[in-house]
């Protein structure tokens, strides 16, 4: 096993800067996700480590050797792409085996009878069928080594690519989207499938992927990419529950944090649509954001009056969507069936926004400290 290194990654294509110095440390054996919205340079980054793509400026390590200036064949990673890439002419068997046997076999031995001649060209393929079989026991696709891949399912298909760069006993697996062509339950049942894989098998992997379910689900840390640029990387609790910046905020999230505007008072004292939050920040004073997340937004009698604009039922949770009249905010509030039948469905709400769970974000985006807004006041005495 083997941990990866990026040192102030650079990379533009022409005048378009895709990479702005990317830093970051994948321990042996972790499971990281790259993500973010299309454009925000994942999947550059991700084939500079593969050696795909060659970096301006920067430096790849990978098990502690510098493979900066190495071709892709030489790094020892396996990468699993969005369209499989498998041979349509060959069956599953020699998909799998292909880097087996590009690896072992030379280019007479390769040759379908004459390559039997040469001593030890048997034993050789006998040891690249057994890993292969071994493989395909991992992946549960054993029964299909002699289908070709028009004749698998999406899932059928992934799980072949995935066997091709298990055999190979990389120092890492790159994986770019390798889930966003299956249908949204086959997707779920893959996610599951490659965590345990990754447990079994125990590789280095960095994923990529736009799909924050998919990072947040699936991996030991998270990397939330902008312009080129890493904005936060932490476990996924971490990223959720405290995210550096608004952007990390409104990215992470579904249904997304509630933005409001809150004013801070000379205390710091942060209030919204005029009512007081019960929390400060510190030294700041004037226009504020705050947010808070959908599931932690409550309904009661006394709470700031909203409109009920448009309500969700989703079996498991109800989605309700609010506007404050005073600001013109529109929020979302996650319920259980429960919460929501106990209300009196008329059509106000009156909101409630728990203070231990509010976020406060400044003018340049990033993540304010915050304290009781009692603790502000006994800061000035």
């Amino acid at each position: 096993m083997a941990g990866i290194i990026l040192d102030r990654i650079e990379k533009s294509f022409g005048a378009t800067r895709v990479l702005g110095g990317v830093s970051l440390s994948f321990a042996s054996g972790e499971f990281v996700s790259l993500v973010g919205p299309s454009g925000c340079g994942k999947t550059t980054l991700l084939r500079i480590i593969a050696g795909l793509e060659t970096a301006d400026r920067g430096q790849v390590s990978i098990g502690g050797a510098d493979v900066t200036g190495r071709r892709a064949a030489d790094r020892d990673v396996a990468m699993v792409f969005q369209n499989y890439a498998l041979y349509p002419h060959m069956t599953v068997e020699q998909n799998i085996a292909l880097p087996l046997v590009m690896r072992r076999l030379g280019a007479f031995e390769r040759a379908p009878l004459v390559g039997r001649l040469v001593p030890g060209t048997d034993q050789r393929r006998q040891a690249i069928l057994a890993e292969v079989r071994e493989a395909a026991r991992l992946l549960s696709i054993g029964h299909l080594m002699q289908r070709r891949p028009g004749q698998l399912s999406g899932g059928q298909r992934q799980r072949v690519a995935l066997g091709r760069a298990i055999v190979r006993h990389p120092k890492a697996f790159l994986m770019d989207e390798p889930l966003s062509n299956l249908d949204a339950a086959l997707r779920h049942d893959m996610r599951k499938e490659l965590v345990e894989l990754h447990r079994r098998v125990g590789v280095t992997t960095v994923y990529v992927t736009h799909d924050q379910a998919e990072a947040m689900t699936m991996s030991d840390r998270v990397a939330v990419m902008l312009g080129g640029k890493v904005l936060q990387f932490g476990t996924p609790r971490e990223v959720y529950e405290r995210p550096a910046t608004i952007d990390v905020a409104g990215f992470i999230g579904s249904p997304r944090i509630n933005i409001l505007p809150a004013e801070a008072d000379a205390r710091g004292a942060l209030s919204f649509a005029g009512r007081r939050t019960g929390v400060a920040v510190p030294g700041i004073t004037g226009e504020v954001r705050i947010g808070i997340r959908p599931e932690h937004v409550g309904l009661q009698a006394d709470g700031m009056a909203c409109d009920i604009r448009h309500v969700e039922f989703l079996g498991a949770e109800v989605l309700v969507y609010l506007r404050e009249p005073q600001t013109g905010t529109e929020l979302i509030a996650r319920l259980s069936p429960e919460a929501w039948a106990a209300q009196d469905r008329g059509r106000t709400a009156g909101l409630a926004l728990p203070a231990a769970r509010l976020l406060a974000f400044g003018a340049d985006g990033g993540r304010l400290a915050l304290s009781a807004e009692h603790q502000a006041v006994q800061a000035l005495v």
